[in-house]
């Protein structure tokens, strides 16, 4: 094949052939030409495929498949062919998700954190890949006069068609959903539209309890308005007995944050409930809360045998939500002092610490890198710290606060191996040092990763075990 001419070796909608060799976290092949890599979606290694070059940088590029003229033998027939860009896996079989998956951890522990020599689990994964999401968020549209649902297409806000079933929904979801855009239609709600901040419906969010089986239904709306309102609410409870909960939300912002301040129910309770474990938690709209309950059970265990706590040990649980992880603590601690900075998250965590009986937690209002080093100076010598933090990882301050605490274990958990790799190494650098990391796939079909890892003092008295 001739080199194309220019300054990079190939040029924007040239259609070329090539092998694909490797695979990028996201799930994406990587083949080269004279080197020069290009990052193609849907393609797995050892594949040979024509593709269409679509975007031409400097270092690297991206391409289109068109053909595969060698296929795989982990290449599975995709469930469904919608490729909203949630699952961009599910081509791929589950196997060599759980692989691509161990290497991403095993590469950012190497190239960021520069912790090669500790042990890296092999990953936990399901037994059923599939219909384990007990949340769903969907925007809404209009198209030939019809309120649609479904999800956007990859980086636009375009939803692609009409969506009834998805892959990684629960069952009860699925069976819901187009329920509820049935009745939207039928009583006339409109879409909201964010160039003219006009319309009604914005988004529905519907929550499950796996274990329990209830389940809530959220209409997002742009004012108090929905047309219909009480015929739909009738309808649903008729049509559906597990449904425990029917809320509006409204949100009057241009925003693309989903959910408002202001919150009403249209029917039943507030919260549904769902149990991990021994423990009930309710669940609000608002509520972070694990949307894989299988994976979490497994995920809060590992974090109680990385903890080593026992009935002598202080605990706190610095990102702590509604409690989840606290209160799995507080079953083996002396004392768990959980910190969100979410006023609404920590008043449903002391009313799930008193759903389940449980006094020796104490939740704090505040940011942990401010409450911390206040409980330091109040002679607070925690034995643990767990910490859950978001996407972006923990703040340089926090990081120092939590180290000035000198636990002599830390259990982070982390959804994004990248940041956790960069806070290791601050910790390492900083007296502690990991010891075991754990994988485990919360997400099947996705690209991403929940990883949790068992860090120890140097120097401490305690052992960990």
């Amino acid at each position: 094949m001739a080199k194309s001419t220019g300054k990079t070796p190939v040029q924007k909608n040239e259609q070329l052939s090539i092998t694909i060799e490797d695979i990028t976290h996201e799930g994406s092949g990587v083949g080269k030409i004279d080197g020069y890599p290009l990052f193609i979606p849907k393609t797995l290694p050892g594949e040979e495929a024509l593709i269409k070059v679509v975007k031409v940088n400097k270092n690297y590029g991206f391409g289109k498949l068109l053909e595969l003229k060698k296929t795989s033998p982990e290449r599975v027939e995709p469930t469904c062919h919608v490729y909203c860009g949630g699952c961009q896996l599910q081509h791929m079989s589950y196997a060599l998700q759980l692989q691509m998956k161990q290497n991403q951890v095993h590469n950012v522990m190497k190239k960021i954190a520069h912790l090669e020599h500790v042990p890296v689990h092999p990953i936990i994964g399901m037994e059923d890949p599939s219909h384990y999401r007990n949340k769903i968020q969907i925007p809404v549209d209009e198209k030939d006069g019809e309120l649609i649902t479904g999800y956007y297409q990859k980086r636009s806000h375009r939803i692609l068609q009409n969506q009834d079933t998805c892959y990684v929904h629960s069952h009860a979801m699925n069976e819901v959903l187009p329920f509820v855009r049935y009745l939207m239609n039928k009583y006339g709600v409109t879409a909201y539209d964010e160039k003219t901040h006009r319309g009604e419906l914005r988004h529905i969010m519907i929550r499950t309890g796996h274990f329990t089986g209830e389940m809530m239904v959220v209409f997002v709306t742009r004012t108090a308005k929905l047309s219909g309102k009480e015929q739909i609410v009738e309808e649903l409870k008729q049509k559906f007995p597990f449904i425990h909960s029917v809320i509006q939300n409204i949100n009057d912002q241009r925003t693309n944050v989903i959910l408002g301040k202001k919150t009403n129910v249209l029917w039943g309770t507030s919260y549904i409930h769902d149990t991990i474990g021994d423990l009930t938690f309710a669940i609000s709209p608002q509520s972070f809360y694990q949307v894989n309950p299988v994976q979490t059970e497994v995920l809060y265990d590992k974090a109680l045998e990385y903890a080593a706590i026992d009935e002598t040990d202080v605990v706190v649980d610095a990102y702590c939500g509604i409690g989840t992880i606290s209160l799995f603590l507080a079953q083996k601690a002396k004392k768990v002092y959980g910190i969100e900075v979410v006023p609404e998250a920590i008043e449903d965590a002391k009313k799930n610490a008193e759903r389940n009986g449980i006094d020796n937690v104490e939740f704090t209002v505040g940011q942990a890198e401010k409450v911390m080093p206040a409980w330091k100076k109040e002679g607070l010598d925690p034995d643990v710290i767990v910490v859950d933090p978001p996407r972006k990882g923990c703040d340089p301050e926090f990081l120092e606060a939590m180290m000035a605490m000198e636990p002599e274990r830390i259990v982070y958990v982390s959804c994004n191996p990248s940041t956790l790799a960069r806070d290791l190494r601050i910790l390492e650098d900083g007296g502690y040092e990991a010891k075991e990391i754990q994988p485990v796939d919360m997400f099947p079909n996705t690209g991403h990763v929940e990883v949790i890892v068992s860090i120890q003092r140097k120097n401490t008295s305690k052992s960990l075990v």
